[in-house]
C-alpha cells in the first residue's frame, strides 16, 4: 500500500516552484524583445523563488506524518506533479519549442499556474500551517489574474 507523507508533499511543492522558476526564466529570455512580457515573466520567476523559500522553511517545521487515505492522495498528488505542465515526457519541464508566440506563452503559463493551484489546495488540506499555504495560494491566484489581464490585452491588439 502506497503512502503519502506531508513532508513528501511539501518537497514536491518545492520542486514545483523550481520548475516554475525555470519556466518563467525561459519565457523571459525567449520573449526578451517584448519588454513588457519579459518583465512580467521575470516578476513571476522572482515570485517562484520566494515560494520555494517558503516551502523549504515549511518543510523544516512539518511533522512527517502519513496522510489519511494516503494511497489515494499519493496517486492524486503525483498525477498533478507528473502532468505535462510540470514534468512532461522527459521528467523535466516539457520542451517549450511549441511555445513560439506571446499568446502561446501566456496560455501555457495560465495552465501551469492552474495546475500549481490544484496542487497547493491539496497540500493545504494536509498541513497545520494553513496560513503560509493560504498566502502562497493567494499569490498563485494573483499570477493567474495578471496573466489573464495580459492575455486580454493581447486579444485587443489582434
Amino acid at each position: 500500500m502506497e503512502q503519502f507523507s506531508v513532508v513528501e508533499g511539501v518537497e514536491q511543492a518545492v520542486q514545483t516552484e523550481k520548475l516554475g522558476y525555470q519556466f518563467y526564466t525561459s519565457m523571459a529570455g525567449k520573449f526578451k524583445e517584448s519588454k513588457e512580457l519579459a518583465e512580467l515573466f521575470t516578476f513571476l520567476a522572482d515570485k517562484e523563488v520566494l515560494h520555494e523559500k517558503r516551502f523549504s522553511e515549511l518543510k523544516e517545521t512539518v511533522k512527517d506524518t502519513t496522510i489519511e487515505n494516503g494511497e489515494e492522495v499519493a496517486q492524486y498528488m503525483r498525477a498533478i506533479v507528473e502532468s505535462e505542465f510540470f514534468l512532461g515526457k522527459n521528467k523535466s519541464l516539457p520542451a517549450l519549442d511549441h511555445v513560439d508566440t506571446v499568446a502561446g506563452a501566456v496560455k501555457f503559463a495560465i495552465g501551469f499556474e492552474k495546475e500549481t493551484l490544484l496542487y497547493f489546495y491539496e497540500i493545504r488540506n494536509h498541513v497545520a500551517d494553513k496560513k503560509t499555504i493560504d498566502a502562497i495560494i493567494d499569490e498563485e491566484r494573483s499570477h493567474i489574474i495578471w496573466l489573464s489581464k495580459f492575455e486580454m490585452g493581447l486579444a485587443r491588439l489582434t
